[in-house]
């Protein structure tokens, strides 16, 4: 998921529910590539070096070209028709499976997919496919729930600030996430949300962690790609949580931990399925179990409880003895959304279009 327009997804999500469901029918694939003609071309919407979400997804293409795969990709492209335009440039190239990375992407990926039957497509973070063409995604809340440990540890102002990215599910539930972790050892925290409309813009990104680290926050988490809101936290002598990959260094006197993706999870599996003839669409959504997300490693900087209760909890994940989203949860206002002991449905935690108790903020129409 990902980078929409919120207008744009509004208006979409107020018309039909987005579901982890086949959406379109499409053409099944007729011409199967084999370890000799495949290549795979990947649709970036922003740099391989950004320190953020693309530079995590390129880890994948890096780890297909590791085991012998040619791959291209063409960087730093807009959701509008130079989608559409790239994914095809890709296809001239010789590309016969192709990955678009950006939620802005999904209807663009689905029309030349519809087009090209003899070609595989992913989309990352939408909720379309066809029979050429699965969704993907990681279940990064669960490294989110474990974050919010951390920040709820560290907090000494039991205020946690939250800078972020645009009010669509893919953030939210992140948010809420984050906000049930820090309530999980810290009953008296608050997280505290501050939207930019952007996904990768460091100078509004810094502005939005200084306006809440001037509001008391102590802690900083974030859900954008630049690590502008760690440089702030640290100039402000605060902590901080990072996003996508691990960036220590970036504020080592701030920097706590971060929710990680590891794509190359994905991209290697879906590959061997295309080369062992046995791919199908698919809508894919894993975490923990199979290692597509992961939570970096606590540094020096955490408290020393975080440790051992950020272990316990991820192991509980793993078992399933742990959804972070059971009830009962109660939204900013305290009415119970989901009752005592009840699992939201992987459908509902997907579409989540509100906040739990905890959080101060608004969401955006």
């Amino acid at each position: 998921m990902k980078k929409i327009l919120v207008v744009v997804l509004a208006i979409v999500m107020a018309l039909t529910a987005c579901t982890r469901k086949s959406q379109d029918a499409g053409k099944a694939v007729e011409v199967k590539p084999n370890k000799d003609n495949i290549k795979v071309g990947f649709i970036y919407i922003g740099s391989i070096n950004d320190e953020g979400y693309t530079q995590a997804h390129d880890k994948g293409r890096l780890a297909l070209e590791a085991m012998g795969i040619k791959c291209a990709y063409i960087e730093n492209v807009p959701e509008n028709a130079d989608c559409e335009k790239a994914i095809r440039d890709l296809i001239d190239q010789g590309c016969n499976v192709i990955y678009t990375n950006s939620f802005g992407f999904m209807d663009w990926t689905l029309k030349v997919a519809n087009d090209s039957p003899n070609v595989y497509f992913g989309h990352c973070s939408g909720y379309k496919q066809a029979a050429n063409m699965s969704s993907y995604f990681g279940k990064i809340y669960q490294a989110r729930y474990l974050s919010g440990i951390a920040a709820g540890y560290k907090t000494k102002a039991n205020k946690i600030g939250y800078v972020a990215a645009f009010p669509i599910p893919e953030v939210i539930r992140g948010i809420n996430a984050f906000t049930l972790g820090v309530q999980s050892v810290n009953a008296n925290a608050s997280v505290e949300v501050i939207w930019t409309n952007t996904w990768y813009d460091p100078a509004v990104e810094k502005q939005g962690a200084i306006e809440l680290l001037n509001k008391g926050c102590d802690v900083i988490a974030q859900h954008q790609d630049t690590t502008a809101p760690q440089i702030a936290a640290q100039e402000k002598g605060m902590s901080a949580i990072g996003y996508n990959v691990s960036t220590p260094n970036a504020a080592p006197r701030a920097y706590l931990t971060a929710p990680l993706f590891h794509w190359e999870v994905f991209y290697t599996d879906d590959v061997k399925h295309v080369l062992a003839g046995d791919w199908k669409s698919r809508a894919y959504w894993e975490g923990f179990s199979n290692g597509t997300v992961s939570l970096d490693v606590l540094t020096a900087n955490n408290d020393p409880r975080a440790a051992a209760a950020i272990a316990d909890a991820q192991a509980k994940i793993i078992s399933g003895a742990l959804e972070p989203f059971t009830g009962p949860l109660a939204d900013q206002g305290g009415a119970v959304k989901i009752s005592a002991g009840t699992k939201m449905t992987d459908d509902e935690i997907w579409n989540m279009g509100w906040f739990v108790k905890g959080v101060i903020g608004t969401i955006l129409n």
